[in-house]
Protein backbone atom coordinates (compact mmCIF):
# COMPACT_ATOMS: atom_id res chain seq x y z
CA UNK A 1 0.00 0.00 0.00
CA UNK A 2 3.37 2.17 0.50
CA UNK A 3 4.14 2.00 -2.73
CA UNK A 4 0.92 3.39 -4.57
CA UNK A 5 0.87 6.55 -1.97
CA UNK A 6 4.44 7.60 -2.38
CA UNK A 7 3.42 7.65 -6.37
CA UNK A 8 0.34 9.23 -5.81
CA UNK A 9 2.33 12.04 -3.79
CA UNK A 10 5.20 12.07 -6.39
CA UNK A 11 2.27 12.79 -9.20
CA UNK A 12 1.02 15.25 -6.74
CA UNK A 13 4.26 16.89 -5.91
CA UNK A 14 4.77 16.98 -10.17
CA UNK A 15 1.92 18.09 -10.93
CA UNK A 16 2.30 21.17 -8.32
CA UNK A 17 5.37 21.90 -9.73
CA UNK A 18 4.62 22.01 -12.96
CA UNK A 19 1.54 24.45 -12.15
CA UNK A 20 4.16 26.73 -10.66
CA UNK A 21 6.18 26.41 -13.18
CA UNK A 22 3.51 27.55 -15.79
CA UNK A 23 2.05 30.08 -13.67
CA UNK A 24 5.43 31.91 -13.17
CA UNK A 25 5.88 31.68 -16.90
CA UNK A 26 2.54 32.88 -17.98
CA UNK A 27 3.32 36.53 -18.06
CA UNK A 28 6.16 36.27 -20.02
CA UNK A 29 4.55 33.85 -22.88
CA UNK A 30 1.70 36.28 -22.87
CA UNK A 31 4.01 38.97 -23.39
CA UNK A 32 6.32 37.40 -26.08
CA UNK A 33 3.23 36.46 -28.31
CA UNK A 34 1.55 40.12 -27.73
CA UNK A 35 4.64 42.14 -27.00
CA UNK A 36 5.04 45.62 -26.17
CA UNK A 37 6.72 47.53 -29.25
CA UNK A 38 9.57 49.48 -29.77
CA UNK A 39 7.74 52.41 -31.33
CA UNK A 40 7.56 56.10 -30.88
CA UNK A 41 4.53 57.55 -29.52
CA UNK A 42 2.59 60.48 -27.48
CA UNK A 43 1.68 59.51 -23.42
CA UNK A 44 0.23 62.67 -22.03
CA UNK A 45 0.15 65.92 -23.85
CA UNK A 46 -2.03 68.85 -21.74
CA UNK A 47 -0.07 71.36 -23.05
CA UNK A 48 1.35 70.91 -26.78
CA UNK A 49 5.27 71.73 -27.12
CA UNK A 50 5.21 74.59 -30.02
CA UNK A 51 8.68 73.61 -31.81
CA UNK A 52 9.73 70.44 -31.96
CA UNK A 53 11.84 68.00 -29.91
CA UNK A 54 15.08 66.42 -30.42
CA UNK A 55 16.21 62.67 -29.25
CA UNK A 56 18.90 60.78 -29.05
CA UNK A 57 18.27 57.10 -28.52
CA UNK A 58 21.01 55.20 -27.20
CA UNK A 59 19.60 51.71 -27.44
CA UNK A 60 21.44 48.65 -26.68
CA UNK A 61 24.67 46.42 -28.17
CA UNK A 62 26.41 43.54 -27.09
CA UNK A 63 29.93 41.88 -28.28
CA UNK A 64 28.39 43.66 -31.14
CA UNK A 65 25.11 42.85 -31.38
CA UNK A 66 22.27 44.92 -31.19
CA UNK A 67 18.94 44.02 -30.49
CA UNK A 68 15.84 44.79 -32.42
CA UNK A 69 13.52 45.71 -29.65
CA UNK A 70 16.20 48.26 -28.33
CA UNK A 71 17.35 50.29 -31.30
CA UNK A 72 19.77 53.30 -31.21
CA UNK A 73 18.51 56.00 -33.54
CA UNK A 74 17.62 59.70 -33.69
CA UNK A 75 14.43 60.76 -33.41
CA UNK A 76 12.05 64.27 -33.65
CA UNK A 77 8.50 64.39 -31.93
CA UNK A 78 6.40 67.25 -32.71
CA UNK A 79 3.95 69.41 -30.87
CA UNK A 80 1.57 66.49 -30.18
CA UNK A 81 4.30 64.28 -29.31
CA UNK A 82 4.25 62.37 -32.63
CA UNK A 83 6.93 61.03 -34.12
CA UNK A 84 8.02 62.83 -37.39
CA UNK A 85 11.30 61.16 -38.77
CA UNK A 86 13.74 58.51 -37.59
CA UNK A 87 17.34 58.24 -38.49
CA UNK A 88 18.99 54.84 -37.78
CA UNK A 89 22.60 55.93 -38.82
CA UNK A 90 24.44 53.42 -40.41
CA UNK A 91 26.76 50.75 -39.60
CA UNK A 92 29.41 53.36 -37.75
CA UNK A 93 27.12 54.74 -35.48
CA UNK A 94 25.84 51.61 -33.16
CA UNK A 95 24.98 54.30 -30.19
CA UNK A 96 23.96 57.75 -30.37
CA UNK A 97 24.26 60.15 -27.58
CA UNK A 98 24.37 64.36 -27.46
CA UNK A 99 22.44 65.94 -30.10
CA UNK A 100 22.44 70.11 -30.74
CA UNK A 101 20.37 72.00 -32.62
CA UNK A 102 22.36 74.18 -34.87
CA UNK A 103 21.36 77.06 -36.77
CA UNK A 104 20.19 76.58 -39.75
CA UNK A 105 17.99 73.95 -38.72
CA UNK A 106 20.91 70.93 -38.51
CA UNK A 107 21.74 68.87 -35.84
CA UNK A 108 25.06 68.34 -34.40
CA UNK A 109 25.32 64.84 -33.42
CA UNK A 110 28.20 62.38 -31.21
CA UNK A 111 28.01 58.87 -32.12
CA UNK A 112 30.40 55.97 -31.62
CA UNK A 113 31.48 52.52 -32.31
CA UNK A 114 33.59 49.93 -31.06
CA UNK A 115 36.38 51.47 -33.25
CA UNK A 116 36.02 55.34 -31.66
CA UNK A 117 33.50 58.53 -32.18
CA UNK A 118 32.00 60.13 -35.06
CA UNK A 119 30.29 63.32 -35.01
CA UNK A 120 28.52 64.49 -37.49
CA UNK A 121 26.35 67.10 -38.92
CA UNK A 122 22.60 65.89 -39.79
CA UNK A 123 20.22 67.67 -42.00
CA UNK A 124 16.61 66.35 -41.43
CA UNK A 125 15.12 68.50 -44.11
CA UNK A 126 16.93 65.96 -46.84
CA UNK A 127 17.84 63.14 -44.43
CA UNK A 128 21.33 63.48 -45.58
CA UNK A 129 24.90 63.50 -43.61
CA UNK A 130 26.30 67.11 -44.20
CA UNK A 131 29.34 66.26 -43.35
CA UNK A 132 31.27 64.54 -40.22
CA UNK A 133 34.74 63.82 -38.63
CA UNK A 134 35.52 60.51 -37.51
CA UNK A 135 38.10 60.24 -34.64
CA UNK A 136 39.58 56.54 -34.53
CA UNK A 137 40.69 55.36 -30.98
CA UNK A 138 38.26 58.01 -29.20
CA UNK A 139 36.06 55.42 -27.21
CA UNK A 140 32.53 56.09 -26.04
CA UNK A 141 32.79 59.73 -26.33
CA UNK A 142 29.36 61.07 -25.23
CA UNK A 143 29.83 64.61 -26.39
CA UNK A 144 31.23 66.99 -29.27
CA UNK A 145 30.35 70.30 -29.61
CA UNK A 146 30.84 72.19 -32.86
CA UNK A 147 31.85 75.45 -31.95
CA UNK A 148 32.29 77.05 -35.43
CA UNK A 149 35.58 78.53 -37.52
CA UNK A 150 36.12 74.91 -38.23
CA UNK A 151 36.76 73.80 -33.91
CA UNK A 152 35.37 70.80 -32.33
CA UNK A 153 35.38 70.64 -28.67
CA UNK A 154 35.49 66.91 -27.24
CA UNK A 155 34.98 65.57 -23.66
CA UNK A 156 37.65 62.88 -23.89
CA UNK A 157 36.27 59.20 -21.70
CA UNK A 158 38.64 56.20 -21.13
CA UNK A 159 41.45 56.76 -22.16
CA UNK A 160 43.54 55.07 -19.54
CA UNK A 161 46.84 53.28 -20.33
CA UNK A 162 49.70 51.35 -18.50
CA UNK A 163 47.58 53.16 -15.22
CA UNK A 164 48.15 56.51 -16.37
CA UNK A 165 44.91 58.32 -17.40
CA UNK A 166 45.10 60.48 -20.56
CA UNK A 167 40.82 61.24 -20.11
CA UNK A 168 40.96 65.18 -21.21
CA UNK A 169 38.92 67.94 -23.05
CA UNK A 170 40.23 69.31 -25.59
CA UNK A 171 39.44 71.74 -28.78
CA UNK A 172 40.84 70.73 -32.07
CA UNK A 173 41.00 72.39 -35.07
CA UNK A 174 39.62 69.97 -38.20
CA UNK A 175 40.90 72.49 -41.04
CA UNK A 176 43.80 72.30 -39.72
CA UNK A 177 44.37 69.22 -37.48
CA UNK A 178 45.75 70.92 -34.99
CA UNK A 179 44.88 70.55 -31.56
CA UNK A 180 44.34 74.14 -30.30
CA UNK A 181 43.47 73.84 -26.43
CA UNK A 182 43.80 70.48 -24.14
CA UNK A 183 43.21 70.20 -20.37
CA UNK A 184 44.17 66.92 -18.88
CA UNK A 185 42.20 66.10 -15.83
CA UNK A 186 45.12 64.18 -13.48
CA UNK A 187 46.59 67.65 -13.64
CA UNK A 188 44.24 68.97 -11.68
CA UNK A 189 42.56 65.74 -9.95
CA UNK A 190 44.73 63.35 -7.20
CA UNK A 191 45.14 60.15 -8.44
CA UNK A 192 43.08 58.90 -5.60
CA UNK A 193 39.93 60.37 -6.87
CA UNK A 194 37.14 58.15 -7.37
CA UNK A 195 38.75 55.30 -5.73
CA UNK A 196 42.08 55.91 -7.96
CA UNK A 197 42.43 55.80 -11.57
CA UNK A 198 41.33 52.76 -13.70
CA UNK A 199 40.09 52.22 -17.29
CA UNK A 200 37.06 54.64 -17.04
CA UNK A 201 38.87 56.84 -14.18
CA UNK A 202 36.62 60.46 -14.60
CA UNK A 203 33.68 59.01 -17.48
CA UNK A 204 33.19 63.07 -18.58
CA UNK A 205 30.10 62.83 -20.36
CA UNK A 206 29.36 66.14 -21.00
CA UNK A 207 31.49 69.54 -22.11
CA UNK A 208 29.87 72.89 -23.81
CA UNK A 209 31.52 76.34 -23.84
CA UNK A 210 29.94 79.06 -21.97
CA UNK A 211 30.17 82.68 -21.56
CA UNK A 212 31.84 85.54 -23.88
CA UNK A 213 34.23 84.54 -26.70
CA UNK A 214 34.04 80.51 -25.98
CA UNK A 215 36.37 81.77 -22.71
CA UNK A 216 34.83 78.90 -20.27
CA UNK A 217 34.11 74.85 -20.58
CA UNK A 218 30.83 73.16 -18.19
CA UNK A 219 32.23 69.55 -17.74
CA UNK A 220 30.68 67.03 -16.38
CA UNK A 221 33.24 64.07 -14.52
CA UNK A 222 30.32 61.91 -13.74
CA UNK A 223 32.61 59.67 -11.61
CA UNK A 224 33.71 62.60 -9.56
CA UNK A 225 30.45 63.67 -8.65
CA UNK A 226 30.89 67.17 -10.00
CA UNK A 227 30.53 69.54 -12.27
CA UNK A 228 33.03 72.12 -13.09
CA UNK A 229 33.83 75.43 -14.75
CA UNK A 230 37.53 75.60 -16.49
CA UNK A 231 38.91 78.70 -17.50
CA UNK A 232 40.87 77.95 -20.99
CA UNK A 233 42.90 81.04 -20.37
CA UNK A 234 44.53 80.26 -16.93
CA UNK A 235 43.12 76.29 -16.94
CA UNK A 236 42.23 76.96 -13.66
CA UNK A 237 39.21 75.49 -12.34
CA UNK A 238 36.20 78.19 -11.83
CA UNK A 239 33.51 77.23 -10.39
CA UNK A 240 32.88 73.00 -8.97
CA UNK A 241 29.81 71.74 -7.84
CA UNK A 242 29.79 68.88 -5.79
CA UNK A 243 32.67 66.42 -4.81
CA UNK A 244 33.81 62.89 -4.87
CA UNK A 245 31.61 60.96 -3.15
CA UNK A 246 29.22 63.19 -1.69
CA UNK A 247 25.92 61.69 -3.21
CA UNK A 248 23.79 64.05 -0.80
CA UNK A 249 24.82 66.68 -3.56
CA UNK A 250 25.36 65.00 -7.15
CA UNK A 251 25.71 61.49 -7.93
CA UNK A 252 27.48 60.60 -11.02
CA UNK A 253 25.13 63.07 -12.83
CA UNK A 254 24.86 64.09 -16.87
CA UNK A 255 24.66 67.16 -19.00
CA UNK A 256 24.15 70.05 -17.13
CA UNK A 257 23.03 73.17 -17.90
CA UNK A 258 24.78 76.73 -16.90
CA UNK A 259 21.79 79.41 -16.12
CA UNK A 260 22.36 82.90 -14.47
CA UNK A 261 19.62 84.48 -12.65
CA UNK A 262 18.51 88.37 -13.47
CA UNK A 263 21.26 89.46 -11.11
CA UNK A 264 24.09 87.24 -12.34
CA UNK A 265 23.59 84.66 -10.22
CA UNK A 266 25.37 81.27 -11.71
CA UNK A 267 22.62 78.56 -11.47
CA UNK A 268 23.24 74.94 -12.57
CA UNK A 269 20.25 72.49 -13.92
CA UNK A 270 21.92 69.19 -13.53
CA UNK A 271 20.19 65.50 -14.13
CA UNK A 272 21.26 63.79 -10.98
CA UNK A 273 21.19 60.37 -12.50
CA UNK A 274 21.69 58.15 -9.60
CA UNK A 275 19.66 60.20 -7.06
CA UNK A 276 17.22 59.81 -9.87
CA UNK A 277 16.31 63.38 -9.84
CA UNK A 278 16.42 66.63 -11.46
CA UNK A 279 18.23 69.34 -9.28
CA UNK A 280 19.01 72.89 -9.41
CA UNK A 281 21.89 74.48 -7.29
CA UNK A 282 22.36 78.42 -7.06
CA UNK A 283 26.29 79.50 -6.28
CA UNK A 284 26.91 81.62 -2.80
CA UNK A 285 30.09 83.31 -2.40
CA UNK A 286 29.01 84.99 0.93
CA UNK A 287 29.82 88.70 0.51
CA UNK A 288 32.63 87.96 -2.90
CA UNK A 289 31.01 87.90 -5.92
CA UNK A 290 29.90 85.05 -7.75
CA UNK A 291 28.83 86.04 -11.03
CA UNK A 292 31.16 83.95 -13.96
CA UNK A 293 34.66 85.86 -14.32
CA UNK A 294 34.25 87.43 -11.29
CA UNK A 295 37.44 85.48 -10.27
CA UNK A 296 36.37 83.95 -6.63
CA UNK A 297 37.71 80.48 -6.27
CA UNK A 298 35.52 77.51 -5.74
CA UNK A 299 36.38 76.56 -2.25
CA UNK A 300 35.42 80.31 -1.11
CA UNK A 301 31.49 79.28 -2.19
CA UNK A 302 28.80 77.02 -2.09
CA UNK A 303 25.57 76.32 -3.66
CA UNK A 304 22.39 76.50 -2.52
CA UNK A 305 19.82 73.73 -3.62
CA UNK A 306 16.39 75.41 -4.67
CA UNK A 307 14.91 73.00 -7.10
CA UNK A 308 14.60 69.31 -7.25
CA UNK A 309 12.32 66.84 -8.81
CA UNK A 310 12.50 63.36 -8.11
CA UNK A 311 10.48 60.14 -9.12
CA UNK A 312 12.25 59.54 -12.29
CA UNK A 313 14.48 56.74 -13.61
CA UNK A 314 18.18 57.07 -14.39
CA UNK A 315 17.44 60.91 -15.76
CA UNK A 316 20.38 61.99 -18.05
CA UNK A 317 19.17 65.25 -19.37
CA UNK A 318 17.35 68.54 -18.00
CA UNK A 319 16.80 71.53 -20.16
CA UNK A 320 15.19 74.32 -19.08
CA UNK A 321 12.34 75.87 -21.57
CA UNK A 322 11.61 79.20 -22.17
CA UNK A 323 8.25 78.56 -20.42
CA UNK A 324 9.93 78.04 -17.45
CA UNK A 325 9.40 74.09 -17.99
CA UNK A 326 11.64 71.37 -17.78
CA UNK A 327 12.59 68.79 -20.59
CA UNK A 328 13.65 65.46 -19.22
CA UNK A 329 15.02 63.03 -20.59
CA UNK A 330 13.64 60.19 -18.19
CA UNK A 331 16.34 57.18 -19.49
CA UNK A 332 15.17 54.41 -17.81
CA UNK A 333 11.44 54.81 -18.16
CA UNK A 334 11.64 55.24 -21.55
CA UNK A 335 10.66 58.59 -22.47
CA UNK A 336 11.06 62.28 -22.37
CA UNK A 337 8.77 64.71 -20.28
CA UNK A 338 8.10 68.70 -20.04
CA UNK A 339 7.81 68.87 -16.57
CA UNK A 340 6.32 72.40 -14.73
CA UNK A 341 8.03 73.83 -11.82
CA UNK A 342 5.75 71.52 -9.61
CA UNK A 343 6.59 67.87 -11.11
CA UNK A 344 3.64 68.10 -13.25
CA UNK A 345 3.66 65.82 -16.77
CA UNK A 346 2.43 68.22 -19.61
CA UNK A 347 3.93 66.79 -22.20
CA UNK A 348 5.06 63.26 -22.63
CA UNK A 349 6.81 61.35 -25.28
CA UNK A 350 7.69 57.16 -25.30
CA UNK A 351 11.35 56.83 -27.04
CA UNK A 352 12.27 53.55 -26.26
CA UNK A 353 15.17 52.40 -26.35
CA UNK A 354 17.41 54.53 -23.41
CA UNK A 355 17.42 57.70 -24.47
CA UNK A 356 20.21 59.94 -23.78
CA UNK A 357 19.35 64.00 -24.97
CA UNK A 358 16.68 65.48 -25.49
CA UNK A 359 16.50 69.37 -27.14
CA UNK A 360 13.87 71.91 -28.32
CA UNK A 361 14.11 74.75 -29.51
CA UNK A 362 17.35 77.10 -31.24
CA UNK A 363 20.48 77.25 -29.60
CA UNK A 364 20.80 79.06 -27.06
CA UNK A 365 16.85 78.72 -25.82
CA UNK A 366 17.86 78.14 -22.49
CA UNK A 367 14.52 79.33 -19.87
CA UNK A 368 14.84 81.67 -16.94
CA UNK A 369 16.14 79.80 -13.42
CA UNK A 370 13.43 78.93 -10.59
CA UNK A 371 14.43 81.89 -8.74
CA UNK A 372 13.21 84.47 -11.38
CA UNK A 373 10.38 82.45 -11.57
CA UNK A 374 9.56 82.82 -7.82
CA UNK A 375 9.48 79.05 -7.53
CA UNK A 376 11.61 76.49 -5.82
CA UNK A 377 11.61 73.57 -3.54
CA UNK A 378 11.48 69.45 -4.03
CA UNK A 379 8.85 67.85 -5.68
CA UNK A 380 8.39 64.48 -6.95
CA UNK A 381 7.14 64.03 -10.74
CA UNK A 382 3.49 63.58 -11.36
CA UNK A 383 1.11 62.77 -14.00
CA UNK A 384 1.92 61.15 -17.22
CA UNK A 385 -0.08 58.35 -19.16
CA UNK A 386 -1.70 55.48 -16.96
CA UNK A 387 0.46 52.74 -19.74
CA UNK A 388 3.73 54.86 -19.15
CA UNK A 389 6.80 52.57 -17.39
CA UNK A 390 6.62 55.21 -14.95
CA UNK A 391 3.53 54.31 -13.82
CA UNK A 392 3.70 51.07 -12.95
CA UNK A 393 5.32 49.42 -9.83
CA UNK A 394 7.77 48.05 -10.38
CA UNK A 395 9.93 45.19 -8.97
CA UNK A 396 12.83 47.81 -7.74
CA UNK A 397 9.98 49.65 -5.96
CA UNK A 398 9.11 46.74 -3.91
CA UNK A 399 12.60 46.26 -2.56
CA UNK A 400 12.94 50.21 -2.22
CA UNK A 401 9.74 49.56 0.44
CA UNK A 402 10.92 46.67 1.88
CA UNK A 403 14.05 49.09 3.35
CA UNK A 404 16.94 48.49 1.07
CA UNK A 405 17.30 51.30 -0.85
CA UNK A 406 21.05 50.75 -2.39
CA UNK A 407 20.08 47.13 -3.66
CA UNK A 408 16.74 48.92 -4.87
CA UNK A 409 18.70 51.32 -7.09
CA UNK A 410 21.29 48.49 -8.07
CA UNK A 411 18.45 46.69 -9.24
CA UNK A 412 16.54 49.14 -11.32
CA UNK A 413 19.33 50.54 -12.85
CA UNK A 414 20.60 47.05 -13.93
CA UNK A 415 17.37 44.93 -14.70
CA UNK A 416 16.49 47.21 -17.69
CA UNK A 417 19.51 46.68 -19.29
CA UNK A 418 19.09 42.38 -19.39
CA UNK A 419 15.26 42.37 -19.54
CA UNK A 420 13.62 41.96 -22.74
CA UNK A 421 12.20 45.22 -24.27
CA UNK A 422 8.67 43.91 -24.37
CA UNK A 423 8.54 42.21 -21.17
CA UNK A 424 7.38 44.04 -18.00
CA UNK A 425 9.26 44.64 -14.34
CA UNK A 426 7.27 41.97 -12.48
CA UNK A 427 7.54 39.44 -15.55
CA UNK A 428 10.75 39.75 -15.92
CA UNK A 429 11.19 38.38 -12.60
CA UNK A 430 8.50 35.85 -12.37
CA UNK A 431 10.35 34.28 -15.17
CA UNK A 432 13.43 34.01 -13.51
CA UNK A 433 11.99 32.44 -10.81
CA UNK A 434 10.15 29.98 -13.53
CA UNK A 435 13.24 28.86 -14.74
CA UNK A 436 14.79 28.39 -11.06
CA UNK A 437 11.80 26.40 -10.17
CA UNK A 438 11.70 24.31 -13.24
CA UNK A 439 16.35 23.73 -12.99
CA UNK A 440 15.62 22.54 -8.91
CA UNK A 441 12.56 19.92 -10.33
CA UNK A 442 14.62 18.46 -12.67
CA UNK A 443 17.65 17.80 -10.56
CA UNK A 444 15.39 16.77 -7.99
CA UNK A 445 13.92 14.45 -10.47
CA UNK A 446 17.49 13.29 -11.56
CA UNK A 447 18.28 12.40 -7.48
CA UNK A 448 14.81 10.81 -7.00
CA UNK A 449 15.62 8.35 -10.21
CA UNK A 450 19.73 8.29 -10.17
CA UNK A 451 19.62 4.39 -10.05
CA UNK A 452 17.33 3.91 -13.02
CA UNK A 453 19.62 6.30 -14.71
CA UNK A 454 22.72 5.19 -13.84
CA UNK A 455 21.40 1.47 -14.79
CA UNK A 456 20.11 3.23 -18.77
CA UNK A 457 23.82 4.60 -18.69
CA UNK A 458 25.35 1.10 -18.16
CA UNK A 459 23.23 -1.13 -20.85
CA UNK A 460 24.13 2.20 -22.91
CA UNK A 461 27.69 1.53 -22.30
CA UNK A 462 27.18 -2.55 -22.34
CA UNK A 463 25.63 -2.13 -26.02
CA UNK A 464 28.58 -0.21 -27.32
CA UNK A 465 31.21 -2.31 -26.19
Amino acid sequence: MDVPRRRGRRRLARLAAAAVVVALLAPAAYAAVSPGSADLGPGTVAEPADERTYVSIQGFHFAGYGQSKKPARLVAADGAAEPVWRFDGGPDSRWFYEVDPLPGGTLFVTSTNPDGTVAFEYDPATDEVVRRYDRPGLIDTHNTAWLGGGRLLVANMRATENGVSDDRLFVRNVTTGETEWEWYFRNHYSEDTDGGVDGDWTHVNDAETIGDGDRYVLASPRNFDQVIVVDRRTDEIAMRLGEDGNHSILDEQHNPDYLERDDGTPTMLVADSENDRVVEYERDCGDADPRLGAGTPPEDCAWELVWAVDGFNWPRDADRLPNGNTLVTDTLNHRVVEVTPDGEVVWEFHATWAPYDAERGAPGSDGPTMADRNAGGRVTVSGGADDSPASRYRVADAIAAAGAEELASTYGHVEPWVRPAWMGSWAFLAAILGVLVALTWGVAEAVGRRDRLAAALGRGRGRDD
